[in-house]
């Protein structure tokens, strides 16, 4: 059975302690430079950290706080295991599946910081969603000097078949990911961002039920926000655009996968099961008549949205990339 890492304890120090001294004392000292979500520079818990110590149950008889923390470990990376959730790995040698790592202890951000990220998210998407909007539309950041053309149209990323594409609704951006880290002095940084097709909201419910069952009380004492909102949400989002293509009946949405030799083929299945969505791959579907159609037993049927899990350029073979065997041809 794989396992996880063990929690960065350090075994010279006394075991018999209460889960707040644990937590304090024995865990590794954080690098130099950099921010220790643990402890504040007295060494002392953190906040939020003293009231998840306090919100621990008492370990079982017989076992220390560290010794439960790592019976925890031990039946985290089982239902990893049991769950098969995996991030497969590509190499010379083929595909190799590798088991999703997770660690035990979450990481604690106050409602105030939060509150703060999601302002910062809020408006980067909307500054994504705009330029996106423009630059395959009358492409005024271009006109106006703000951005330089050559930064646009000599990007791989740069789609030219869709230049005046209007979708149907108005959006284009459904989902972005984001990767903050924060600075040697708390605050909170930017540092990477996704728009096609990104990855992470299937492990990111995985992760939440596995560490909230190992922590209920915690979860219910710190009023933990709940994130199954956001997955109504975007299902409604995208139900809602499709519709437009159904003429307003009920629509049909699909979840587009490049299929089993995906790095993250685990979440495309976890997601379309949780959002209850067929799971398609390109030969799943066919184009007729600039309308998209699933292949059923019993014909076609048609396809009103697809939320694609498929990188771009491999979406169409017949406009994009003629190599492709995971798209759909006619597709754009």
């Amino acid at each position: 059975m794989p396992t996880q890492s063990p929690l960065p304890f350090d075994p010279a120090l006394a075991t018999e302690c209460a889960a707040a001294h644990t937590l304090a004392g024995r865990a590794l000292s954080a690098e130099p430079g950099a921010w220790d979500e643990l402890r504040d520079d007295d060494g002392a818990l953190r906040p939020a950290w003293r009231r998840f110590a306090q919100a621990l149950p008492p370990a079982a008889a017989g076992i220390d706080v560290a010794g439960d923390l790592e019976r925890r470990v031990g039946q985290v990376a089982q239902r990893i295991s049991l769950d098969g959730v995996t991030h497969n790995v590509f190499s010379a040698e083929g595909v190799a599946s590798r088991p999703w790592s997770l660690e035990l202890l979450p990481l604690l951000i106050e409602p105030a910081e939060w509150a703060d990220i999601e302002a910062g998210v809020t408006q980067r998407a909307e500054l994504l969603e705009r330029m996106l909007a423009d630059l395959y539309g009358p492409q005024r950041l271009l006109h106006e000097g703000l951005l330089p053309p050559a930064l646009l149209l000599r990007h791989p990323g740069w789609l030219r078949p869709m230049i005046g594409v209007q979708p149907p609704g108005g959006l284009r951006l459904f989902i972005a990911a984001f990767d903050i880290a924060r600075g040697p002095d708390g605050r909170w940084w930017l540092v990477a961002q996704r728009t096609q097709g990104p990855s992470g909201l299937g492990y990111v419910m995985h992760n939440r039920l596995v560490i909230s069952r190992q922590f209920p009380e915690a979860f219910r004492d710190l009023k933990v926000q709940h994130i199954a909102s956001a997955y109504r949400r975007l299902l409604d989002t995208l139900e809602q655009a499709a519709r437009t293509v159904a003429g307003g009946g009920a629509p049909r949405v699909v979840l587009l996968t490049p299929g089993p030799y995906s790095e993250t083929y685990f979440e495309h299945a976890y997601l379309a099961r949780y959002l209850g969505l067929p799971l398609v791959e390109g030969g799943d579907l066919t184009v007729r008549g600039e309308r998209v159609f699933l292949k059923t037993v019993e014909g076609l049927e048609p396809v009103h949205g697809v939320l694609r899990r498929l990188d771009d350029d491999w979406c169409d073979p017949l406009e994009l990339r003629p190599d492709s065997a995971l798209g759909v041809p006619g597709l754009l």
